[in-house]
């Protein structure tokens, strides 16, 4: 009997040093760089992209569709998997390897257009898939492309001196571009193997949690990714990509996922950098606070406040900012209509229409260029170009400082406010923090997503769904803005060639005149393009498209449903919008409405 209490008590205290010895190997994280981590993740990002060559070294015109499409199925499987990586690391051959097929002009001057035709996994998709006959040249010439292109990204990488930091970084970004572009079909036009390919983005993030085991120094929090990251995988495994919840998706899971890694930087003991334009701390894909909005202000300009909120809010309002002294800023953007104007086309100072319609200012500060035709590179430059154009305030700027000194309450008011007090550029840093306001994330849609409410319809949440997959809105349109400010970086705004008509005859369409952003360069690949604009608010910002065209959202449903111009036969050469139908129903177009409308800002909830 003593013998086996002996044994036993042995047992138990092998078990409790090997316990400890468990402990002592815990990796304790600094901020040193680089991380100790770098090769394990290094060495997983080879094997992503020598899978992902391997198939692709296989593919030849010589081969059978089924073989080539057999072979990118693979390849694209193992690419997808690279993906979280790539898009951190090397973000450039990331756009290279995921840009859609549609050609992309380069302009530097006059002198200096190029057009570059993609050669990426989306072109070459859409060859194999697209039911349409192949050009063996064009064909080869992708093929060859990736088959050089892989190996190359393999041999150039950088993942050398990465911290800990960058890594969690990368993880975060990962999880908003799959909630943001990854489950909408943004690069499976074909296929619409967004949810499979979804989870191989996951189970990169897996591999490089596993990386870090011993580092989390709460061995509960890296079980608790593992759950998550599982009962996401199957989530998307068992979905549908017509019928699938992105809503409950983002709600359920990315919204989880946002809040692990800030428990994992406090894990760590690692700050994630706040110099970018997401805010690393927000928990929530729709909270107000998500985006990091200094990021979105000219640099060196002053923070926000209720003060300077205030004081460009009466500049905004104040009609001597006008050479007539009639004219301001709220004439062609009402508060009441989600600051829009309600007309076609903005009227002049002259009574007579401009040449385009008056876009919302909600959410514009979320954009990184301006005007339909992107002329603008930030809100203080828009204001310019306002005030200078002779149908509008036109008043150089050098006057309207005047006016602003002339008055008393304006000097007391930036003298307390700006350090150089009134100058023209204080005079618009105002209007524009004004502006910058302006995007509350407080929409019925956005509360029922903070977990603030549980009010949203069937029909509300289906729409949501239909924009985020089947409707395709959402591969323009992105969250959480749902306007063309591409995540996860949010640099960059897109534009679109929808081939929008003049008229609203769907059976017998003429082509709108307005070229876009043709001008000022003219090159033909430009023409009729235009900036996407926000569906936020949109049931107060009719009438539509930027000729205001459409005059309720059913007809703009109708026309995306349509394919477009193309769609409806109008000879549209560089149109972006797929022509095809969407083979929406009368049931699934009401709800992408209702969706819409409950996007609309609590403080025009009630506007009609």
């Amino acid at each position: 009997m003593k013998n086996k209490l002996w044994l036993l008590q042995v047992l138990l205290g092998l078990i409790l040093l090997g316990s400890c010895q468990e402990e002592k190997k815990r990796i304790v994280l600094t901020e040193k760089e680089p991380s100790a981590f770098n090769e394990a993740i290094r060495e997983q990002y080879f094997k992503t992209l020598d899978s992902a060559s391997f198939f692709i070294q296989q593919m030849d015109t010589a081969n059978s569709l089924t073989i080539n499409q057999d072979l990118f199925r693979k390849s694209r499987k193992w690419y997808k998997r690279a993906e979280p990586l790539l898009m951190a690391y090397d973000y450039e051959n990331y756009l290279s390897m995921n840009a859609p097929n549609l050609i992309k002009v380069e302009i530097d001057d006059y002198t200096d257009v190029k057009l570059r035709k993609p050669k990426s996994y989306q072109v070459l998709e859409e060859m194999l898939f697209g039911g349409d006959a192949i050009s063996n040249i064009d064909l080869n010439n992708v093929i060859m492309y990736l088959k050089a292109r892989i190996p190359y990204i393999r041999k150039n990488h950088i993942i050398i001196r990465q911290s800990d930091r960058h890594h969690l970084k990368m993880i975060r970004d990962a999880i908003v571009n799959i909630a943001t572009k990854g489950i909408t079909g943004f690069d499976s036009p074909m296929l619409s193997n967004s949810l499979q390919e979804a989870i191989e983005n996951y189970r990169s993030l897996k591999s490089v949690l596993y990386a870090y085991e011993m580092a989390f120094q709460d061995p509960t929090l890296f079980n608790d990714w593992m759950k998550e990251i599982q009962s996401s995988i199957e989530a998307l495994d068992a979905g549908d990509f017509d019928t699938f919840s992105r809503y409950h998706f983002i709600k359920d899971h990315t919204n989880k996922q946002l809040k692990l890694v800030n428990r994992t930087a406090q894990d760590w003991h690692i700050e994630l950098n706040t110099s970018r334009p997401l805010n690393p701390l927000a928990e929530n894909l729709f909270a107000k606070d998500f985006f990091n909005l200094k990021r979105f202000s000219l640099p060196g300009s002053p923070p926000m406040s209720l003060s300077r909120v205030a004081l460009g809010r009466t500049l905004f309002n104040d009609p001597s900012l006008s050479e007539d002294g009639v004219m301001n800023c709220a004439t062609c953007h009402i508060r009441e209509k989600a600051f829009t104007d309600g007309n076609a086309k903005a009227i002049g100072n002259n009574g007579q229409p401009l040449q385009r319609n008056s876009p919302t200012l909600s959410y514009s500060v979320y954009q990184t260029t301006f005007f339909y035709d992107g002329r603008g590179d930030d809100l203080e430059t828009q204001i310019v170009s306002v005030a200078n154009n002779e149908n509008e305030f036109h008043l150089d700027l050098n006057t309207m400082e005047e006016r602003v000194k002339a008055n008393t309450n304006y000097h007391v008011q930036f003298d307390s406010l700006y350090t150089d007090g009134v100058t023209n550029r204080n005079v618009r840093n105002a209007i524009a923090t004004y502006i910058r306001s302006l995007a509350p994330f407080d929409s019925k849609f956005d509360r029922n997503m903070q977990g603030k409410e549980d009010s949203l319809t069937e029909q509300e949440v289906l729409g949501f769904n239909l924009f985020m997959g089947k409707a395709a809105c959402a591969t323009c349109h992105f969250p959480p803005t749902f306007n063309g400010t591409v995540p996860p970086r949010y640099i960059e705004t897109e534009f679109e060639n929808l081939g929008v008509p003049k008229n609203a005859n769907f059976e017998h369409p003429i082509l709108d005149d307005d070229l876009g952003q043709y001008f000022p360069y003219k090159v033909d690949e430009k023409k009729h393009f235009f900036k996407t604009s926000t569906v936020r608010n949109a049931n107060l910002t009719a009438p539509y498209m930027h000729n205001g065209v459409y005059t309720t959202l059913d007809e703009v449903v109708q026309f995306y449903n349509v394919g477009g111009g193309q769609g409806m036969g109008l000879d549209v050469p560089y149109q972006t919008l797929p022509p095809d139908s969407l083979n929406l129903s009368d049931h699934e177009s009401k709800a992408i409405i209702a969706f819409m409308k409950s996007l609309t800002d609590r403080e025009f909830e009630h506007t009609d």
